[in-house]
């Protein structure tokens, strides 16, 4: 561990200095690279306080945070069941794959346009940039985790049995859930990047922090907001990163070596369902009993197999 924090340490370092042997010089003539073209490091950090004050950094960055956990979260609610969908039945899955392909495929910028004729320029484009630009990742990422799931545990339930609606959400789904979930982490920092260019675009109000960007470039602009930005954009990514990556672990300890108290919660949380449902609604017979027992098992047992 200290030996890969140093040789990433010594990284930002050697960048470090390329940027200041580029910019260094008391006047333009005697540098490389001008102020026009970079700012030098002592430039650019010393605007940090009126971009943070004049410019309103924290709130361009919720903003733009907001609009990625909307436009994310609307394509993570439509393409995980859609995903489910087309990984449990083939047929279904090849309705979609066109779909699939092509939003997989499509350059994202080329969009812009098609959202902007209609959803208009307001927040609501913004959105919906981001939830074209991911739901094809989502569904496809879901559907391959689905299949992924080995075919004996499947077998084993309808040995037990279980019926189709059953296999599907007590055996397929939670045994894809790690590799869905992961999926999902590395997709919103995908995500995150997406949303400059849907900001391109500048409406009333704040404007998230591509407006930012877009006044570093424009004429009379401080080309050192946008290094201060483009440097602040992936330490945000990271935070949100390290975030999910601690709930992922507290959710699926079998898979990551977490502490697991998300996962105790959750199932909890799922027994006392069952067991208000079962005031109400009781098994069929005493396989289906001995399914339910067996198929909360059925992800401790089958995550490590799969990282194996």
């Amino acid at each position: 561990m200290w030996q890969a924090v140093l040789l990433g340490a010594l990284c930002i370092a050697l960048c470090g200095g390329v940027w200041w042997g580029l910019t260094s010089g008391e006047i333009p003539e005697e540098r490389l690279l001008g102020p026009a073209v970079l700012p030098s490091p002592g430039e650019t950090f010393a605007d940090f306080d009126s971009l943070w004050f004049e410019h309103a950094l924290t709130r361009n960055m919720f903003v733009s945070l907001r609009r990625v956990v909307l436009g994310f979260g609307l394509a993570a609610f439509i393409g995980i069941p859609l995903g489910v969908l087309c990984g449990c039945f083939r047929r279904i899955g090849a309705f979609f794959a066109p779909l699939m392909i092509v939003g997989r495929n499509i350059p994202v910028a080329a969009v812009i346009p098609l959202t902007l004729s209609l959803f208009g320029i307001g927040e609501f484009q913004k959105v919906m940039f981001i939830f074209i630009a991911c739901v094809a990742f989502v569904m496809m990422d879901t559907a391959t985790a689905i299949a992924d799931v080995s075919s004996r545990y499947v077998d084993t339930a309808y040995t037990l049995g279980a019926k189709r609606r059953q296999i599907v959400i007590k055996v397929l789904v939670p045994l894809a859930m790690p590799s869905i979930f992961n999926s999902l982490r590395l997709l919103f920092g995908l995500a995150f990047g997406y949303i400059m260019l849907a900001e391109v675009i500048q409406t009333q109000g704040v404007g998230g922090l591509g407006s930012i960007i877009n006044f570093g470039q424009s004429r009379g602009g401080h080309r050192t907001y946008i290094l201060l930005v483009l440097m602040l954009i992936p330490l945000v990514a990271l935070a949100i990163d390290r975030l999910l990556f601690w709930i992922q672990r507290q959710l699926f300890p079998y898979q990551y070596g977490g502490g697991g108290l998300l996962h105790r919660g959750v199932r909890a949380a799922f027994r006392a369902w069952e067991s208000f449902v079962s005031l109400f609604i009781r098994p069929a017979n005493v396989a289906a009993t001995s399914f339910e027992r067996i198929s909360s098992k059925a992800q401790e047992a089958g995550a490590p197999e799969k990282q194996s």
